[in-house]
């Protein structure tokens, strides 16, 4: 299977359960492991959006009526299709975003396993009965908002594109599908697999820039939103929300803490902090344990072991099956992640391993990264307290555990944590101290469907994944009954 096979034929504004011409031209989208044209994608406009939510509105009018079990059967089988075509939805997404294909095969999975969680869901979006006296009736009923637009981000294109339409359309919303305008390629091909499954306007998938996004998003028609992104773009999004009071669900950026005692298991430690590291996204996760707060007296045995561990990452082209470590996603990116390594060492942090352009002839015109370790680091250094989002690893020496927390809560971000020892009751009483939306013991990365994903503080608003996803897609109405 090459590359050419998977592409997606149709390239337009898919809307009101047809493909058409957009208004605002189109751009070409790159894949950053090579710096090829991938071809060029459909660009919405002012005028385009117009119709786009017209469109979602009649699909939506027509869907809030649909049965709880029919909406379930057309999820199930949205998943069905995602699973049949993983591989080269895979490949697409690898081309397109420059992450591994092997781990992208596993965004699939996940991606068909949350519309498969959310049909199973479905008839959990109920109301209560509530006592009101011998001659009232008093009941809620969970309607859902209407419109739903929904944005993402290029480091999970197949996850965003798929898993994140579950919880809206088992709802009874109808969804605008907004893929990151880096990597909609999946989103695309995504619509092409699945045109006619759904009523006409129900599922839309549209791609735009900046500027046909905010009008989306200020659109009154539009009643409901939700975004991954950087904190800046969900404050821009929040911003325009604002003046109509729209409920928004934002996961955004993240600069996630691992606390090791001297107690922790070393081996395990060391595992977990490379693989919370992400070093296989190139540390482009919202959810990268990038900051690792070692103990002193276990501090050189997990530095050493977290350094000659990371060395089996090996930058490489994001399609090729032996890949365990992608591109960056941009040279903007790129950029911004090499300056921070300047950085880090100018302001007295040691470089153990990386931080240079990984080389090799077949590399030369990509963006690439080597996995990067900082020791020495201190908090207040700019890459111990700034989200990076690259391959960045810092580790930062305590002893006072009060001093070390203070630290790890002192940064804007609360996205997740991990906390290693092996001590039942300090773990559970350190999980209460660190702000932060998801805390694993002993543990990092791990997603389990029906646990709520989400952060506390600037890392978002809300929570996914879970039954809390499936009712933020609802809004409460009490009907009061005289007898």
């Amino acid at each position: 299977m090459d590359i050419q096979s998977v592409l997606p034929a149709k390239r337009d504004l898919y809307y009101g359960g047809a493909w058409h011409k957009p208004s605002g031209g189109y751009v070409d989208v790159v894949n950053p492991s090579t710096g090829e044209s991938l071809g060029p994608v459909a660009q919405a406009d002012q005028e385009d959006v117009a119709k786009i939510i017209a469109a979602a509105r009649a699909g939506f009018e027509q869907w809030q009526g649909t049965l709880p079990k029919e909406r379930s059967g057309v999820l199930r089988e949205i998943a069905r299709i995602i699973r049949a075509n993983a591989e080269e939805l895979a490949l697409l997404d690898a081309a397109n975003c420059g992450n591994p294909v092997t781990a992208l095969l596993r965004d699939a999975e996940n991606s068909a396993s949350k519309l498969d969680y959310f049909a199973g869901v479905a008839l959990e979006a109920k109301g209560s009965t509530i006592p009101a006296g011998e001659d009232m009736m008093c009941m809620t009923v969970r309607e859902p908002w209407g419109v739903c637009l929904r944005i993402g981000a290029f480091n999970h294109p197949i996850s965003f594109a798929g898993g994140r339409i579950g919880a809206p359309l088992a709802t009874g919303n109808s969804v605008i599908l907004k893929p990151s305008p880096q990597a909609p390629l999946s989103a695309l091909r995504i619509a092409e697999l699945i045109e006619g499954i759904a009523p006409p306007g129900v599922i839309n998938f549209v791609t735009c820039g900046l500027e046909a996004t905010q009008s989306f998003v200020a659109d009154p028609k539009v009643d409901m939103v939700s975004i991954v992104g950087s904190i800046n773009t969900g404050r821009a999004v929040a911003k325009a929300c604002a003046d109509r009071l729209k409920p928004m669900i934002c996961e955004l950026s993240g600069k996630n803490a691992l606390i090791a005692y001297p107690d922790a298991d070393i081996a395990r430690t060391i595992t977990g902090a490379v693989r919370g590291m992400n070093f296989t996204w190139c540390g482009q996760s919202c959810g990268s344990t990038s900051r690792l707060f070692v103990h002193d007296s276990i501090h050189d045995q997990i530095a050493e072991g977290v350094i000659e561990a990371s060395k089996r990452f090996k930058p490489g082209i994001a399609t090729d099956k032996a890949t365990n470590m992608g591109a960056i996603i941009s040279k903007p990116q790129f950029d911004k992640i090499m300056g921070y390594n300047e950085l880090g060492k100018k302001q007295g942090a040691t470089l153990r391993l990386g931080g240079q352009r990984a080389s090799g002839a077949e590399l030369a015109n990509g963006y690439f990264i080597e996995p990067t370790v900082f020791t020495d680091v201190t908090p207040d250094m700019a890459i111990a307290h700034e989200e990076i989002f690259g391959p960045v690893l810092s580790i930062i020496r305590w002893s006072d555990e009060e001093e070390m927390l203070a630290h790890v809560n002192s940064v804007d971000y609360g996205l997740t944590a991990a906390i290693y020892t092996q001590d039942v009751s300090r773990a559970h009483r350190v999980a209460r101290k660190v702000q932060s939306g998801f805390v694993w013991i002993n543990d990092t990365s791990s997603h389990y469907l029906g646990a709520p994903f989400g952060g506390y503080k600037l890392s978002g608003v809300g929570r996914e994944e879970s039954i809390e996803e499936l009712l933020a897609f609802t809004q409460i109405k009490t009907v009061k009954i005289a007898l």
